[in-house]
C-alpha cells in the first residue's frame, strides 16, 4: 500500500468538482465564485507538491554533504595522526643525532689524553729497553740510571694525568649519554652536570672560539630528569652557534643559575649574538620554524627545549631578545619535578 500525502487534498477536489455540478443546476450564479475558490485550492496543493519534492531534494542533499563531510573528517583525523607520528619520529632522530654529536665530541676529546699516554708510554717503553740493554752489556752507568729514572717519573705523570683525564671524560660521557637515552630520575650536582654536559660541546665551541661562563651554587642538587636537562643546554648551546654569530665570529655564552624561592630553579642561558627578530619571537618554539632551512636548521631543537621544559621538567621556558645585543632564555623547573599524577584508565 502506497502512502499519499496528498490523499485528503485529492478527495476534496473530487468533493468540490460534484459540489460544482449540483451547483450548477440550483445556483448558477455562484458557480464562477465557487470555480474559482477550486482552482485557487488546486494551485495551493500543486505548490505544496512542489515544495515537498523541494525539500526531499535538499534533504537528499544534506545526507550526502553529511555523508562526504564525516569521510572528510575521518581523512583529517588519519592524516592528522600520521602528522603527530611523522613529527614524533623527527623528534626522536633530532635527539638520536644530538646524542651522535655528543658521542663524537667525547670521542674527539679522549683522543687527545690517550694519544698523550700512548706516546709517553712508547717513550718510556723505548727507554725502558735501552737501559736494559746497557745493563746486559755491563755498560749501565749511575748517570744512566739517574735518566731512566727522571724520564720514567716524568713520563709516568704524564700517562697518569691524561689517563685520568680520559677517564674523566669518559665517566661524564657515559653518565650523560644514560641519561638521554633513559630518561630516568634521579638526584644530581647541577654544577657539576652542566660541567659534564659541556665537555661534550667543547670541540664546536674551540673551533669557533667561543667562551662560556657558568655561575651555579656548588652544592645545589635538583632531584629531576637530568636527560632533559643535558638536552636542553646541548639545544640551547647549538642554537646559539648556528644562528646568533657570523662565520668566523667569536661569541661569549653565559649560563647563570639561582633559586628564586627554596623550592624554584631558575636558569638563564644567554649568548651576545645577533638576536631574534621581534617578528620571529611568538613562533621560535612552533616545530619546524628555522630561518636557516636546507643550511642544517631543522626547526626542533627549540620545540624540543619546549616540550623537555614544561613536560619531563614540570617548568615553563621564555625567551628575551633584543637584535644585536643577543639572547636569553629563562628556564624555571621545580627543584625536586612533582611525580605525574596516576592515570585513571577505568571506566
Amino acid at each position: 500500500m502506497t502512502f499519499n500525502l496528498f490523499a485528503a487534498e485529492e478527495q476534496a477536489i473530487e468533493e468540490a468538482r460534484l459540489l460544482g455540478e449540483r451547483l450548477s443546476a440550483v445556483a448558477p450564479e455562484v458557480r464562477a465564485d465557487f470555480d474559482a475558490l477550486v482552482e485557487a485550492f488546486k494551485r495551493s496543493t500543486r505548490e505544496q507538491r512542489r515544495l515537498v519534492r523541494v525539500s526531499d531534494r535538499l534533504q537528499a542533499q544534506l545526507g550526502s554533504a553529511n555523508q562526504e563531510l564525516e569521510r572528510r573528517r575521518q581523512e583529517a583525523e588519519t592524516a592528522l595522526a600520521d602528522l603527530r607520528d611523522a613529527q614524533e619520529a623527527m623528534v626522536r632522530a633530532e635527539k638520536l643525532a644530538s646524542l651522535g654529536s655528543l658521542v663524537a665530541g667525547v670521542a674527539h676529546e679522549i683522543n687527545t689524553p690517550v694519544g698523550i699516554a700512548v706516546s709517553c708510554a712508547s717513550h718510556l717503553s723505548d727507554a725502558t729497553d735501552r737501559l736494559r740493554a746497557r745493563a746486559q752489556a755491563g755498560e749501565l752507568s749511575k748517570a744512566d740510571f739517574t735518566r731512566y729514572l727522571t724520564t720514567a717519573t716524568d713520563t709516568s705523570a704524564l700517562i697518569l694525568t691524561n689517563c685520568e683525564r680520559a677517564a674523566r671524560l669518559i665517566t661524564s660521557f657515559k653518565q650523560v649519554a644514560v641519561d638521554r637515552a633513559s630518561a630516568e630520575r634521579r638526584a644530581v650536582d647541577l654544577s657539576r652536570y652542566i660541567q659534564e654536559t659541556l665537555v661534550s660541546l667543547e670541540p664546536k665551541l674551540r673551533q669557533g672560539g667561543h667562551a662560556v661562563a657558568v655561575d651555579c651554587p656548588d652544592d645545589l642538587v635538583v632531584d629531576s630528569y637530568p636527560g632533559a636537562l643535558s638536552q636542553i643546554l646541548t639545544n640551547l648551546v647549538m642554537n646559539s652557534l648556528t644562528h646568533a654569530y657570523a662565520d668566523g665570529q667569536a661569541g661569549r655564552l653565559t649560563i647563570a643559575v639561582d633559586q628564586p624561592d627554596p623550592a624554584t630553579v631558575r636558569l638563564t642561558y644567554g649568548d651576545d649574538g645577533r638576536g631574534i627578530p621581534a617578528a620571529n619571537l611568538p613562533q621560535i618554539f612552533d616545530p619546524f620554524f628555522t630561518t636557516r632551512r636546507g643550511e642544517g636548521g631543522s626547526g626542533l631543537g627549540l620545540h624540543i627545549v619546549h616540550n623537555l621544559a614544561v613536560g619531563a621538567l614540570k617548568g615553563a621556558i621564555a625567551v628575551e631578545s633584543t637584535p644585536g645585543e643577543g639572547t636569553r632564555f629563562v628556564l624555571t623547573f621545580p627543584k625536586d619535578t612533582p611525580e605525574d599524577p596516576p592515570r585513571n584508565d577505568g571506566a
